[in-house]
């Protein structure tokens, strides 16, 4: 999938005084492409001259068999006859596939098996896609606990609709494994446009799925989304990456990238869900293009046997296959009237990996506009130090010293039908590499019970309460060694029913 990084780049700058997003879009120009006799040592077609002022179509003979950089009879380097302006017809669409297929194949080293067949959608009927997805109550109850346990959304408001809000607004075009299909959205409805270089993300994403099987990776919760999604985003963004480069370098600029580019809408309904499921197209890129540095495609094709165990080890390269997550369980230790949620066929518990926490720490900056800084903006953002403006690759640093030392986290959710609204409870359990890092953790985590004005209840050792809609629960944080549990519940005295361990009134 890929996810715009431009609303995202818009309000980081904005909030850090920038004055405008990195870069921008280039009408499409036809030039004539390099020639293999053109190429140079390190693989690039040639040395960015972009061409005669003329268009000039340039056909290569056809090879006897199927080559790489060649698809459906065209191959990466020739210049195509079509008019992008009007949108693309039936066999305008064709063309711009697979030369895009060639391309990719020419990029990555990889040889597509099969045609993915290609859609283009408005913002608008994208948007209300997205609008359309549901899920069943305890899941969706579920998922708020878990976002209202990050601080990011309220009980009060539904994360679904959030969430499918934001995609709806953010996401530039997606590959569905189960359809195997490509989805482009175009951000002109009048006559809906084709951005080559999502395209070229989504192809990548389809030739992934064909030589490695998406689905049979295991990410069943965020924190494993996001960890295989290191590599899987992480190698369709860093193909990206180099694709849009020879785009404007080695051919000529003979790519389609219309004017208006993905996720210029109305904004995203919430950053936090944005913050956390970004990290992987921000830290996957840069880990994967480590990882090809040292040792070509053949080590990034490994990747996909050997994927990374957790965000932590996208984050901080040095830890892969160095510090897996470490193994526990969270007993249930809840009274009378309080009952685990579980689930047939997935995790009962929910896990954000260090990405999901930092999310947590990072997220009051947006919330307050600024004002609040729990994790300094300049350590977040990763600025381009000759231009003073955001990095377009690896654009942001999900380190803090509240986040870094994780070394596992499991949230389980309580649901109780004696309180007045069948209201939900949550253990949060976390363990750290090491007693100063949980204690660091603690010390972060009381600055987001502050900044969401908990104040310390007389009485109970370590506890808080939080009044208003959003956030209105009390809040139990018990630290032992490198462990850190966190209890919640609506109400101070239902802490212990949650959490036998969490302290009776004294």
């Amino acid at each position: 999938m890929r996810t715009s990084l431009t609303i995202a780049v818009v309000l980081m700058l904005v909030l850090a005084g920038c004055a405008q997003a990195p870069g921008s879009s280039t009408t499409t120009e036809t030039t004539q492409p390099a020639t293999d006799e053109q190429e140079t040592d390190d693989g690039s077609d040639g040395d960015g001259d972009s061409g005669t002022d003329e268009r000039e179509i340039i056909k290569p003979a056809d090879p006897e068999q199927d080559a790489l950089g060649w698809e459906d009879g065209y191959w990466y380097n020739e210049t195509i006859n079509v008019t992008p302006e009007d949108g693309l017809n039936e066999s305008e669409l064709d063309k711009v596939v697979a030369r895009s297929m060639a391309r990719v194949e020419r990029v990555r080293g990889l040889e597509f098996d099969e045609r993915v067949p290609v859609e283009i959608q408005t913002r608008e009927e994208f948007r209300a896609e997205q609008g359309n997805r549901s899920m069943s109550p305890d899941r969706r109850v579920f998922d708020n606990t878990k976002f209202e346990s990050l601080f990011m959304i309220g009980e009060d408001t539904d994360s679904i609709a959030v969430q499918n809000s934001n995609s709806g607004s953010a996401i530039g075009g997606f590959y569905s494994p189960s359809e195997e299909k490509i989805v482009v959205v175009s951000e002109n409805a009048t006559t809906p446009q084709l951005n080559e270089i999502t395209l070229s993300q989504e192809l990548f994403h389809a030739l992934q799925d064909q030589k490695y099987d998406l689905t049979s990776f295991n990410q069943s919760t965020r924190e494993l989304h996001n960890a295989k999604d290191g590599v899987i985003e992480g190698d369709g963004n860093y193909v990206d990456y180099l694709y849009e480069r020879r785009c404007t370098q080695e051919w000529g600029g003979d790519c389609l990238t219309p004017q208006s580019q993905p996720g210029q809408g109305d904004g995203l309904a919430n950053m936090g869900p944005y913050l956390l499921k970004f990290q992987p197209y921000s830290d996957g890129p840069a880990f994967v293009e480590e990882v090809y540095e040292e040792g070509g495609w053949e080590a990034v094709n490994a990747l996909y046997e050997d994927p990374p165990e957790s965000t932590e080890q996208v984050i901080h390269p040095d830890k892969y296959g160095e510090d897996d997550p470490a193994e526990f369980s969270v007993p249930d230790r809840s009274g009378d009237g309080w009952e685990r949620m579980t689930f047939d066929g997935r995790p009962n518990y929910a896990s954000v990996g260090e990405a999901g926490i930092f999310s947590m720490f990072m997220y009051p900056y947006y919330d307050s506009e600024g004002q609040t800084q729990i994790v300094p903006a300049q350590e977040f953002f990763n600025i381009n130090e000759s231009t003073g403006e955001l990095r377009s690759f690896d654009p942001l640093n999900y380190e803090s010293d509240y986040s870094e030392g994780w070394d596992g986290d499991k949230l389980v959710v309580y649901t109780s039908d004696t309180t007045e609204q069948n209201e939900t409870g949550y253990v949060w359990k976390s363990v750290w590499d090491s007693e100063a890092d949980a204690e660091e953790f603690v010390e972060g985590y009381r600055e987001v019970l502050d900044y969401n004005d908990a104040t310390e209840v007389d009485g109970r050792e370590n506890t808080w309460r939080i009044e208003g809609e959003a956030f209105g629960d009390a809040f139990y944080v018990h630290q032992d060694g490198d462990t850190v549990v966190v209890v919640n519940a609506p109400t101070v005295e239902d802490l212990p029913g949650v959490w036998e361990d969490a302290p009776a009134e004294e």
